[in-house]
């Protein structure tokens, strides 16, 4: 059990305080309801574009690392479809430095055409080594507009098209700040040897007097039910073929998303899936194989993702999965495979409750979610899924006319 307070500063700024004195360290959250979904169609890779250029400097603290690093703190962020955190872990005695930092940037970060095109540089030099020239690294770009029509989530991270993070002008840069990056569309969370107390008045101190800004409410649009199987082919150089299908699925906060979680593991997730032992090692047609989740807050993407042995064509290996997916929709998985898929899972789980940081990140995302308390309920919900379960989701989920697949296939 995860005990945390949580209070709400007059400004609006979600406050959630968990003490845990194993170590004399602290985590620092500050997670913004922003992500890749909130951005003009037009304009993508802004948020992620944001995640750099938070680090440029505020007004009053030109350089961000130096004084952390003084003090022997580190930082770091992510940015995904939904939202963008930032976190600093530091020696709990040195907690103040990571409040003066974390707040100045909310309230004053510095805009200069030089910061704006350092950071430019640096996302569009990503774009191209993690995406265009690196082996299957565009096969994102490609598999979710495949799957996605009108719905944001048709665009990475990264941004739809290089050009525009490169054609950004200071403008845009300043409005998606002043949209964004205020208390009320944030979560602060403070974690680890402090003293609840100290942590509230630090936090008035700090962020209480930031101006609250505008709450941002998105009205994105509602992808259509896919009513028909998709499907592309690439052709680059790569090693090996490669084969992506995807699932449209339910959102994070649909019921059934614990079932599907657990079902993708089932599938795809270690030497002892199911995935592995029959497409791997005994009828070898992939020399690897994995399934995954999107785990978006909106309708995600159930993926299967492998590399098939040379000679293998595309078509075979999609038929050997199909196979194995449409197994799980005519007969309930047993028991006994069951509780080994849910006990791996609980380790995991049980292990990243042990870990200050992942805590810290985890109630923070519970919070924008709605509640921060289910971060004690989750295990919780994996553990009561049973057999039926499985086949339901794997009936609604493993449809004909809702395949979406990519063949890569090598020069």
């Amino acid at each position: 059990m995860i005990q945390f307070q949580k209070r709400i500063l007059s400004n609006g700024l979600r406050l959630l305080i968990h003490e845990d004195h194993t170590l004399p360290v602290a985590v620092l959250n500050v997670l913004y309801d922003v992500g890749s979904r909130d951005e003009d169609p037009e304009r993508t890779g802004f948020a992620h574009l944001f995640e750099h250029l938070m680090f440029g400097g505020s007004i009053n603290i030109p350089s961000y690392d130096e004084p952390l690093q003084r003090v022997g703190g580190e930082n770091n962020a992510f940015t995904s479809n939904d939202l963008t955190n930032y976190y600093i872990q530091i020696p709990s005695i040195n907690l103040e430095t990571a409040f003066w930092l974390e707040s100045d940037r909310m309230l004053d970060l510095a805009f200069s055409e030089k910061s704006l095109e350092v950071q430019r540089n640096v996302v569009v030099e990503e774009f191209k080594q993690r995406y265009l020239n690196q082996p299957y690294g565009d096969a994102w770009l490609h598999l979710r507009p495949l799957v996605y029509k009108v719905h944001p989530y048709r665009w990475a991270t990264i941004g739809k098209d290089i050009s525009h993070i490169e054609n950004v002008k200071m403008e845009n840069v300043v409005d998606f700040f002043h949209k964004h990056y205020n208390p009320l569309n944030a979560i602060l969370v403070v974690s680890g040897d402090i003293d609840p107390e100290n942590v509230l008045e630090l936090s008035e101190k700090w962020f209480g007097s930031i101006p609250s800004g505008r709450k941002y409410h998105r009205s994105l649009p509602i992808e259509p039910v896919q009513a028909e199987s998709r499907k592309e082919i690439l052709e680059a150089d790569v090693p090996l073929d490669a084969l992506y299908m995807a699932f449209p699925m339910m959102g994070k906060e649909d019921p059934d998303f614990y079932t599907a979680d657990l079902l993708s593991d089932l599938l795809g997730k270690g030497n002892s899936s199911r995935l592995y032992q029959n497409l791997v090692k005994t009828n070898p047609l992939f020399t690897e194989i994995h399934s995954f989740l999107s785990s978006d807050r909106d309708p995600g993407m159930f993926v299967l993702e492998g590399k098939l042995i040379e000679g293998i064509k595309p078509e075979t290996g999609e038929k050997a999965i199909w196979e194995e997916l449409q197994k799980l929709v005519a007969e309930r998985v047993e028991e006994k495979e069951l509780t080994k898929v849910k006990n791996k899972l609980e380790s995991t789980l049980v292990y990243g409750e042990m870990n200050l940081l992942d805590k810290s990140i985890n109630l923070a995302y519970f919070e924008l979610l709605g509640d921060a308390g289910k971060i004690n309920s989750e295990l919780d919900e994996y553990l009561k899924i049973g057999t039926d379960d499985i086949q339901k989701v794997a009936k609604n989920l493993f449809r004909t006319e809702k395949k979406n697949v990519l063949y890569y296939i090598a020069k």
